[in-house]
């Protein structure tokens, strides 16, 4: 059985972070482990609260994985400090993890912030470099670049920053977009669109994480990087079309929905 990792935070309303990452991994039939970096507080409405973990015990987790389980696929998710990124990153390299998808987190979707303001720097310098798939969102791709994303060729200028800082596959998301979401792929050479469609709902919470994951568990599973971002789109808008309806807020998705999907 293929392992797969997810390096994130605590969502305790359990549809984004750690809980997303680990439903979805089962989802993809593969076994994942989790490092915590942070503890929220939070459910449909919003977080209350965040406390980040020290960096120690951060990488305390990863090397406990590592040294016995190991993965064939780790992604991050909330890493909150600068701290605790190049503490990721140094064991990234230590444990030689080369199938690195990066979800860089910076808000959630009740808008309140994940990440702190001298982390991203950090993420620029020590994290993107490591990443094989990086999977921004707009708003997260103009933080990260410095490019404002007010068209389709200002989203290519900010998938080739973000490949000249060193992710071998950038991926800027499109949901943020007016009409379907049409997801851009850019792996050096050229830019290849996935095209979606849009699901108008408030049960839109941890869709990035669950994205994301579902990348890494393909390519756990020995899918190239185009085909486990297809596969993830179809999964995660039918984990959307199937949301369960909780709470009074941005709702969580069905991370085991009914679908025709080849996972072998």
């Amino acid at each position: 059985m293929k392992r797969t990792m997810t390096i994130a935070g605590s969502d305790s309303g359990g549809g984004a972070g750690i809980q997303a990452d680990l439903k979805t991994f089962s989802a993809m039939g593969t076994f994942g482990t989790s490092v915590i970096t942070a503890i929220t507080a939070q459910n449909t409405l919003g977080v209350t609260d965040v406390y980040g973990l020290p960096a120690k015990i951060v990488e305390s987790q990863i090397d406990a994985v590592m040294s016995d389980i190991g993965t064939d696929a780790a992604k991050t998710g909330m890493l909150f400090s600068a701290e605790i990124i190049e503490a990721v990153a140094n064991k990234v390299k230590k444990w030689e993890i080369e199938n690195l998808v990066v979800d860089p987190v910076m808000v959630a979707k009740s808008g309140d912030r994940l990440l702190k303001e001298d982390a991203i720097e950090a993420m620029r310098r020590k994290l993107i470099p490591l990443a094989l798939v990086i999977t921004p969102n707009i708003p997260e791709a103009e933080v990260l670049t410095d490019v404002s994303i007010k068209s389709e060729e200002d989203r290519r200028i900010a998938a080739r920053v973000l490949h000249s800082m060193g992710a071998r596959y950038v991926i800027v998301k499109g949901g943020h977009l007016e009409g379907d979401p049409v997801d851009l792929l850019f792996d050096g050479q050229r830019f290849h669109e996935f095209r979606g469609e849009r699901i108008h709902t408030n049960n839109t919470h941890g869709t990035g994480c669950t994205f994301s994951s579902a990348i890494a568990a393909q390519i756990a599973r020995g899918r190239s990087v185009y085909e486990a971002i297809s596969i993830a789109k179809r999964y995660v808008s039918e984990a959307i079309r199937q949301a369960p309806h909780i709470g009074a807020g941005h709702g969580p998705l069905q991370h085991f929905p009914k679908w025709e999907a080849d996972l072998d």
